[in-house]
């Protein structure tokens, strides 16, 4: 359905309380896994606009449930709160050249906000969906080692009743109906170590970590999608007088396809098979897994995609382009269930401290968010 006057008028009359409030909830910190300021300071938003029903749950996120009779289909609809930063005190903020320049503006504060704003039009005009429930989610662990941990706790939750399923994330004309897998692992060599001079020759922790990043770099790529890993970070050792006795890294491998990584799970475990030698011990703890997706029902998939096209096109005036991506659309999609990701405002340097933000986006961007939301309105 497209906007009806009324509320597009609703939308430009408020798009300055959604502009600072994009402002206040830029600043507040929120590592993954340590999002409870900010799920706090939604929750207590969304309430005041009058949002009833609304709950923290303990994967923290904020969920607002509209029209949830405990049985009824649901569309669920959701933005992160978190971001890739580690940040513990405000993160800094400057609005310049018609931009808001500041780290996770973009992903994904901006389209929280965007979703913050349906929500209170929701709660202020007391409309109900028809035939369908709908949950509005800040949800918690999109990034980094969150693993999704605030998507699964829905799908846990709601999962066998969700019939549909939106992410909004990253930037516009940018989205995601394919699933990239991940695998994540924290990898620790320790050895005996010893005096660099008095001792030399023992196993060095470090070095044989080097070896073992050597060994997986030349792992073959299976021909099947598109397939990468990565050393994300690695640290160790004690002085440079010393044999490491300890060095770690964190590895990763993903994929849009399930059995390549399978392909790489069975080549990373043989290469530590082979450097765990004589006085060198490895210990492996997996500390993420995304799924790939599976059959989804074409029809159905087809309905989403065309519907979010012709919003982005709508507000934007220009086309979405749809990939593969590793977003919270990986939990639905491995369930079967229709999937979509989308961003609601342009920008760029996500995942950099000089990210930024359009504020000439924002006002398509919210008009995006309400038409999406408001469908089975």
């Amino acid at each position: 359905m497209e906007l009806t006057p009324s509320i597009l008028s609703y939308i430009e009359d408020h798009q300055e309380e959604a502009f600072q409030i994009l402002l206040t909830l830029a600043r507040i910190p929120a590592p993954s896994n340590h999002e409870e300021e900010r799920s706090t300071f939604c929750k207590d938003w969304l309430e005041a606009q009058g949002a009833k029903g609304v709950y923290l749950d303990e994967a923290l996120n904020v969920v607002y449930p509209v029209g949830d009779t405990g049985e009824n289909p649901l569309l669920v609809v959701m933005a992160h709160s978190d971001v890739v930063f580690p940040d513990t005190t405000p993160l800094p903020l400057e609005v310049r050249d018609g931009r808001i320049c500041c780290p996770g503006v973009g992903d994904d504060t901006a389209n929280a906000v965007a979703l913050l704003m349906a929500a209170k039009y929701i709660a202020e005009t007391g409309i109900q969906p028809e035939g369908t429930g709908l949950l509005l989610v800040v949800n918690a662990g999109e990034e980094g080692l969150g693993n999704l941990k605030g998507c699964r706790k829905i799908m846990e939750t709601y999962g066998s009743r969700v019939r549909e399923f939106i992410s909004f994330d990253d930037k516009n004309c940018n989205g995601v109906n394919h699933a990239v897998g991940s695998r994540r692992y924290r990898v620790e060599v320790t050895t005996q170590g010893g005096h660099s001079f008095r001792d030399f020759g023992r196993p060095n922790a470090i070095a044989c970590l080097s070896g073992l990043i050597t060994d997986l770099y030349a792992m073959r790529i299976p021909r099947l999608g598109q397939t990468t890993f990565n050393v994300g970070t690695i640290q160790g050792g004690t002085s440079v007088n010393t044999i490491a006795q300890q060095a770690e890294m964190l590895f990763e491998f993903r994929s849009d396809e399930r059995e390549a990584l399978e392909i790489m799970e069975g080549q990373f475990r043989d290469a530590l098979r082979r450097h765990e030698t004589p006085g060198v011990r490895i210990s492996v703890t997996q500390v993420g897994d995304r799924p790939c997706g599976v059959d989804v029902d074409p029809n159905r998939m087809q309905v989403l995609m065309d519907r979010t096209s012709r919003t982005i096109e709508r507000y934007y005036g220009r086309p979405i382009n749809f990939v593969s991506g590793s977003t919270d659309c990986n939990i639905p999609l491995s369930l079967g269930i229709p999937a979509v990701c989308v961003g609601c405002c342009f920008g760029d340097g996500f995942h950099t401290r000089e990210e930024y933000v359009e504020i000439d986006s924002l006002l398509p961007g919210l008009k995006v968010a309400f038409e999406l939301i408001l469908h089975h309105f």
